[in-house]
């Protein structure tokens, strides 16, 4: 176990690092399949479901949320973590056997036990390991791994397709996370007092369901994943409309430009405050998804995918540590957790209307991305009105 941070505290220490690699990883094998999966199960002939692909494994990840929170507060931050990585070894072996339309549905929901777990421990241990003063640039270095491994992942999954099978993808996928379970034998727990397991923790009361201190952070989270769910679902579709053969080539824009911005952004919500960050963040989805809704070329739809990437570059840690920043030390998992329900409702969300939208006619590309910037917009309204809030409050308090 580790010290309390303080502000003199380097972060950045070799657990750390393996940390990131660990996310690395797991981000690899995750988002390998993502872009050929629609095409996957069109070929098991379930191409109407396209949907369910994002919205079943988002609908579990949002289901074992509250126990994931309640698991990483008490049993640890490491085994949490451990635990959601091994789904993903054991999906991805099952892919390749289960081979009907429900068998992949089936497994889809429980992969989403993999999100549900590992990235609520891993941010509620990266805010063990740093003082509040720096932790906006410490969640954006942890994430840096996952965000190397969402560029990799995809273009790397289409390329064992395009050259190998399927199976091969899922094969590989497996690897890669089970990379990413060794290296968490060898990360030190960071929670101070730890319980053992039992499974009267699984018992989850209406109270531990969801922390109140994230009500604000999750409705901006819910607002602004409704996009992932959009572009992780019909972007494919788009690729190949367009003539883009490489369907891992959008997300590998995306995260490479998400990449690229947290080497600042995080550094400038520490400073100027999460939700002005926050307000810029979301101008910028908007106008990302604005561009991808009326790309008419591969060019444009790069364009705005990098500006999309941006977007979330700024925002992810930003949410991250503005949940943390409002939640008590002792329910920082649970924290986390309620603010990732959001995410997960909001891809989810965002995967179903969007492909009721899209009902695979390229003439709805248009109406199918302008949604999501429809309600980046309206998050920017209510990010505006609580900065207004907020500085309203500060004016009183200093008269």
């Amino acid at each position: 176990m580790q010290p309390k941070p303080t502000a003199d505290t380097p972060y950045f220490t070799f657990q750390f690092a393996l940390l990131c690699v660990s996310n690395f990883l797991f981000g690899t094998s995750f988002n390998m399949m993502i872009p050929e999966l629609p095409g996957y199960l069109t070929l098991l002939g379930g191409a109407e479901y396209k949907g369910l692909i994002i919205a079943l494994f988002t609908l579990m990840a949002g289901i074992s949320r509250p126990f994931s929170g309640k698991l990483t507060d008490t049993v640890g931050r490491v085994p949490v973590m451990i635990f959601g990585s091994l789904v993903c070894v054991l999906c991805s072996l099952l892919y390749p056997l289960l081979t009907t339309v429900v068998g992949f549905l089936f497994l889809r929901f429980v992969h989403g036990f993999s999100t549900g777990f590992k990235p609520t421990a891993t941010s509620a241990y990266g805010a063990d390991v740093v003082h509040e003063s720096k932790r906006g640039e410490a969640l954006g270095a942890l994430s840096i791994g996952y965000t190397l491994g969402s560029s990799a992942g995809p273009m790397m999954g289409s390329y064992l397709v395009d050259h190998f099978s399927y199976n091969t993808m899922f094969i590989v996928s497996a690897f890669f996370a089970l990379g990413s379970v060794a290296i968490l034998y060898n990360i030190k727990e960071t929670l101070q007092e730890k319980q053992p397991f039992s499974f009267k923790l699984l018992k989850i009361n209406r109270t531990e369901i969801f922390d109140k201190s994230a009500i604000k952070p999750a409705v901006i989270t819910f607002l602004l994943c409704f996009s992932i769910g959009t572009t992780v679902t019909i972007a494919p579709d788009l690729s190949e409309h367009l003539g883009l053969h490489n369907k891992g080539l959008f997300f590998a824009f995306f995260t490479v430009a998400s990449l690229a911005i947290r080497l600042i952004a995080p550094k400038v919500s520490d400073k100027y405050g999460r939700v002005p960050v926050l307000l810029v963040s979301s101008v910028v989805l908007v106008i990302g998804m604005i561009i991808i809704a009326y790309a008419n070329s591969v060019t444009w739809m790069m364009v705005g995918s990098v500006i999309y990437g941006l977007s979330w570059g700024i925002n992810s840690p930003a949410l991250s540590a503005w949940t943390v920043d409002l939640s008590a030390p002792e329910n920082r998992g649970k924290a986390i957790a309620s603010m990732y329900i959001a995410l997960e409702v909001g891809i989810g969300t965002g995967a179903l209307v969007s492909s009721s939208i899209y009902n695979n006619q390229p003439a709805n590309f248009l109406f199918t991305f302008l949604t999501p910037a429809f309600f980046a917009l309206v998050g920017f309204v209510c990010l505006l009105k609580w900065n207004k809030q907020a500085k309203q409050a500060q004016s009183f308090s200093r008269g």
